[in-house]
């Protein structure tokens, strides 16, 4: 089967063999519900509470702080409308660069009498710092900043927004899914700062689809927004995924393990990768800002993205024009676009994302393939005038 070189680990992650490994006996023998009284049962708590210990280690956490849910999308939704719930309706500050599952949940609080709003970025994806502390003044409740980002890969400087905003009085969460595995996280530190929720997923590390968390000050009231038996200290209800959360478990130990090593050698090819674009005339975005160390998003003038993203795809490079849970939306990035990017420039948009068995020569076959795809667009264009 033909397989492209992944270009695409913001996206998701291909499985590690270790975690898959770990997760296949809670696949087929050890199949027990984790509510159950009985050994079967038993097993399967015990692997649960294994899983969260690993996971808080890796964050910087206490056990008893993570709250398992289906997925990032889930876990920023319990916060966000699970926090609002029991508050009464206040101000809603959310960055203009969020993942649609913030935006879209703030959004919907709008209508229940909250009133929102979208914190402005600089030019290289930044919390802009004079209008923040103008959001601040209005005294808002609930706060979200996301870590790093998943097209740009910049990151905020949430400690010190976090400690702005405590001292405003409001309740601070981040979505930390794109940093987990890619930058050290203190969930403890953090929180000391004023960071009192965040959000982590399994399937960005490594690890399974179908497993992440909210990592929780018990401090913070929140309302679930699954109702049924009470499971996750009744935040969140429905028979656990035992074989994906003991997955995150061994992924988020594997990542932690890991992270020194890979590091410096993904900022080694993000330079190479640069390098190569900037003499080819791209664009890159937030290139001015510290980021992950695995992303570079960028555009070529005049280019479509998307119809650039299809034709490296043919040519053994799968990349992305852009959030994969946004991809089908033909608008431009509304990451660009609150960056200050012109239009026409940010449908260009294209993203790279390494990952840890990226090599050297992959990048180097992915310049000289974009090199003359480029040029056979462009000499398909000329044709065209």
């Amino acid at each position: 089967m033909f397989a492209p070189v992944y270009f695409d680990h913001n996206a998701t992650t291909p499985l590690d063999l270790e975690v898959l490994q770990a997760m296949l006996p809670y696949l087929s023998g050890q199949f027990g519900n984790a509510s159950s009284r009985h050994e079967y049962g038993r097993a399967a708590r015990r692997a649960i509470d294994e899983a969260r210990a690993k996971v808080a280690v890796a964050v910087g956490a206490h056990d008893t702080e993570v709250v398992f849910t289906s997925g990032g999308s889930e876990a920023n939704n319990l916060f966000v409308k699970g926090a609002a719930a029991c508050l009464k309706a206040g101000v809603l500050a959310v960055s203009a660069i969020e993942h649609p599952c913030v935006t879209r949940s703030a959004e919907q609080l709008v209508r229940r009498g909250w009133i929102l709003h979208k914190l402005a970025v600089d030019a290289e994806g930044r919390i802009d710092a004079e209008k923040y502390r103008a959001v601040l003044a209005q005294e808002p409740k609930l706060v979200s900043v996301m870590l790093a980002n998943n097209e740009t890969g910049v990151l905020q400087d949430i400690a010190a927004l976090a400690a702005q905003g405590k001292a405003a009085g409001a309740c601070f969460h981040t979505d930390a899914v794109q940093a987990l595995g890619k930058i050290p996280l203190d969930f403890r530190r953090l929180n000391a700062a004023g960071v009192q929720a965040m959000t982590i997923s399994s399937h960005k590390i490594g690890g399974p689809k179908g497993a992440a968390a909210l990592v929780l000050d018990k401090r913070v009231e929140l309302e679930p927004q699954i109702a049924g038996g009470g499971h996750e200290r009744g935040l969140r209800s429905g028979t656990e995924n035992v074989a994906a959360i003991v997955g995150f478990g061994v992924a988020c130990e594997l990542s932690v393990l890991r992270l020194s090593e890979v590091a410096p050698r993904l900022i080694a090819l993000r330079g190479c990768l640069e390098h190569g674009l900037a003499g080819m005339g791209a664009a890159l975005f937030g290139a001015g800002a510290e980021r992950l160390p695995n992303t570079v998003y960028f555009a070529l003038p005049d280019l479509d993205g998307e119809t650039l993203v299809g034709q490296l795809d043919r040519c053994g490079f799968a990349v992305a024009s852009g959030a994969a849970c946004s991809s089908a939306n033909p608008e431009p990035s509304h990451v660009l676009q609150a960056m200050g990017v012109a239009a026409q420039l940010a449908r260009g948009a294209v993203r790279i994302s390494l990952g840890a068995e990226n090599t050297l020569s992959q990048v180097d076959d992915f310049l000289k393939t974009l090199q003359a795809t480029v040029l056979k667009l462009r000499r398909l264009t000329a044709l065209a005038v």
